[in-house]
């Protein structure tokens, strides 16, 4: 297929040639990450001291009491139901593995609970969009909106960005303070004939007085870096021209007062360097997908709260949904590549919290705008996407943490990097710590000798868990209640009931989210290539073909183990079935969780309903309205057509490294399955046996940060789709515009 200048697509008025405003070029040069030789060099003046950083320090130190105390108590209870005579190499390693898990849960609870609190009493050292409420704003705050797409869905980034800019419009947004980018990355010459012409067809209904609307496209040759090498070159190319700059994903839409209250809010406060909204997740109709909606509805506001409770002015930013002061991003937060070879090197792929980083160590201060209305985005329509995208977040995180020695960084971001890689390497040490409950069954030796007396200490334990796991969905619903909103979830009733509905089925997927993040750090650490590649993003249903290749494995091996259990004691199966069953059952889970007809047949019950659904905010209504005009984004001349001759593309199989889809390997797997279930196990012994603990370690994955993303990060998730009405993969190979 041959590619032709943006002007060049179709016939343009002069009004509508411009693409681009006149360009203002400015520096953005990344330095060198110094590593460890940093702590033998010079260090950088102490950051000024804010009002809020005295008040920071003691939260952060009741966190740290918290968290140790809670592991410290737990981690007696477990020693003291410690049956005599264990081994001290494995009782020793068992231990140390259950505090620091246990540590990971206690940090995510004690968030969500400070975060409630927060939420009832307010915070007096947080910043408010309140206190700034109708403030003017000067006409030299100059704002870019920014949008970086690669082979996203066109109907969806159009219907979103041009809901956005009608929304500013109707509050009263001044003339000429905001302007639209759409900075495209993707390769597809089809997909980006659509992008041109929806652009071209959005910037002439938009216009006013013959004027086309101050909305911009702008196509790389050179995709390097990846999004934050997009969001640079913008800023290289016009950042001169803005003082603020809003990043938005492609399934972002905002409202136009929650853009000018950012504004506002970056005017009265000139050391914000970046200011994070905790968007909100809205739009699909998969099971899946309302589930995570409905979470992040939930229980994420608590998590959000909790977290701008220790953090204050250092906070996180999530790279999207954000506003940035831009020259002093141009000016410390340009990133250079990590040195080496293997996954942790090369292009730095979760920027937001570098980024973060970077403009708080040059004196500017991160805050998150938690109860800031009008920032939503998408949620993934299936596991198997979500899992796509963890793939990557979990290699950047892994990343990420080999900047904890860089000079100059505040403590807290150093915390940030390490509790990052923390939320995907926990899964890897939650495996560690399964298994380890199965030693007593596979080598005899390292059975423990029975304890006398009742297994206090496994009540003990079962009862703290249990109460980590349901205290912040049971905060979120009380929070709901006190502030009578409970209409927007369908009534009390169905609140209460939904919220042990997400629980359940996050219950469910989280051993599968245990072994697919274990994968992936393996490979990340290893370097070695797991062949993952991204579903159809045409269908949004999971096939029970592509469940089976991806899960298959993992489901026939954990059926084997299952009967092995069976066959020495049916009565104690209760103890591992939380952990085997929902690999068991993983394909038909992810199958179901995928459809649209499920998803749709709960919210008819009222099931899992959020306000946005039930109370849609204008903005939203807005781009549900346009999403349903597909002759909107229609592209206005037919894509060249191929060389004659020309052989169509093989399309592959998706398929993930969780599953393997040869043959004779499944089936050895099968035939192992069933030889271990026709050995004997030992029958489990009585106090706190290892049974127990493994029942327990379950309870804990299933309420702890690494099963659930968005108790680390709040802001929901991400889609990306494909949808131009071909089913046509994206080309490799040179572009040239």
């Amino acid at each position: 297929m041959s590619h032709k200048p943006i002007d060049a697509f179709v016939p343009l008025p002069p009004s509508l040639r411009l693409t681009a405003p006149p360009m203002q070029r400015g520096s953005m040069t990344p330095s060198p990450w110094r590593g460890w030789r940093g702590l033998l060099g010079p260090r950088p003046a102490p950051l000024e001291r804010a009002p809020w950083m005295a008040a920071a320090t003691r939260r952060r130190r009741l966190l740290l009491a918290l968290v140790l105390g809670s592991a410290t108590l737990a981690t007696l209870i477990l020693d003291a139901g410690s049956p005599a005579g264990a081994d001290s190499g494995w009782t020793a390693l068992q231990t140390g593995l259950f505090a620091l898990l246990f540590a990971w849960v206690a940090a995510g609870c004690t968030t969500a609970v400070m975060g409630y609190l927060s939420l009832r009493r307010g915070d007096r050292h947080a910043l408010s969009a309140e206190s700034v409420a109708g403030r003017p704003i000067d006409a030299s705050a100059r704002t870019a909106i920014v949008m970086p797409i690669c082979n996203e869905d066109v109907v969806t980034v159009v219907a979103g960005l041009r809901a956005t800019v009608e929304s500013l419009k109707h509050a009263g947004a001044p003339t000429g303070l905001f302007d639209v980018f759409l900075l495209s990355d993707t390769p597809d010459a089809a997909l980006r004939e659509a992008e041109v012409a929806a652009w071209q067809r959005l910037r002439a209904e938009l216009g006013q007085d013959g004027e086309p609307a101050r909305i911009f496209y702008r196509w790389r040759r050179r995709r390097s870096g990846k999004k934050a090498g997009n969001v640079a070159d913008f800023c290289r190319r016009w950042g001169r021209s803005y003082r603020y700059m809003v990043v938005l994903d492609a399934d972002s839409v905002m409202g136009g007062e929650a853009l000018l209250a950012m504004v506002r809010v970056m005017e009265a406060h000139p050391r914000v360097g970046i200011l994070q909204t905790a968007p909100r997740t809205w739009g699909l109709d998969s099971l899946h997908a309302r589930l995570q909606q409905f979470s992040g509805r939930l229980t994420g506001p608590l998590f959000s709260a909790g977290l701008r409770y220790w953090q204050l002015g250092e906070s996180h930013y999530w790279g999207h949904n954000a506003i940035l002061r831009i020259e002093p991003f141009m000016r410390h937060c340009a990133l250079s590549t990590l040195p080496g070879r293997g996954g942790l090197s090369g292009t730095i792929l979760s920027h937001d919290f570098v980024e973060a980083a970077l403009m708080r160590r040059a004196g500017y201060e991160v805050w998150l705008l938690p109860e800031l209305d009008g920032s939503y985005e998408q949620a993934p329509p299936h596991l198997v996407e979500e899992l796509q995208r963890d793939r990557r977040w979990c290699q950047g995180n892994l990343q990420n943490a080999r900047l904890v020695v860089e000079p100059g960084l505040a403590g807290v971001h150093r915390a940030m990097f390490v509790t990052g890689a923390m939320s995907y390497a926990a899964s890897p040490l939650w495996l560690a710590f399964v298994l380890l409950g199965a030693l007593p069954w596979l080598l005899p030796a390292a059975s423990p000798a029975p304890l006398a007396g009742p297994p206090l200490a496994a009540i003990a334990l079962w009862g703290t868990t249990l109460a980590m796991l349901f205290l912040p969905r049971v905060l979120a619903v009380r929070l709901v209640l006190l502030r009578r909103q409970q209409a927007g979830y369908g009534g009390g009733g169905r609140l209460m009931l939904s919220a042990v509905l997400e629980a359940l089925l996050s219950a469910l997927q989280a051993p599968v989210r245990m072994l697919a993040h274990s994968i992936f750090v393996l490979g990340a650490l290893t370097g070695i290539k797991l062949g993952w590649q991204s579903p159809a993003r045409e269908a949004q249903a999971v096939g029970w073909g592509e469940a089976a290749r991806q899960f298959g494995l993992g489901a026939l091996l954990s059926a084997g183990l299952l009967a092995w259990w069976l066959a020495g004691q049916p009565d104690d199966a209760w103890r591992v079935l939380p952990l085997l069953l929902p690999l068991v059952v993983a394909v038909p889970l992810t199958v179901l969780t995928s459809r649209r007809s499920l998803g749709a047949a709960w919210r008819a019950r009222g099931w899992l309903l959020i306000p946005e659904e039930t109370q849609a905010p204008p903005v939203l209504e807005a781009a549900r309205r346009h999403e349903r005009r597909p002759a909107a984004v229609a592209p206005l001349v037919a894509p060249t057509p191929a060389p004659a001759g020309a052989r169509a593309p093989k399309r592959r199989s998706p398929g993930l490294a969780i599953g393997w889809p040869r043959p004779a390997l499944a089936m050895a797997a099968f035939s192992m399955a069933i030889g271990l279930s026709m050995l004997p196990r030992p029958v489990a012994q009585g106090g706190l046996s290892a049974s127990d603990l493994a029942a327990i370690r379950i309870v804990m994955l299933a309420s702890s940060p690494s099963a659930s993303p968005q108790v680390i990060e709040p802001a929901p998730l991400r889609l990306k789709r494909v949808s131009i009405g071909r089913r046509e993969p994206a080309r490799r190979g040179p572009t040239s515009i």
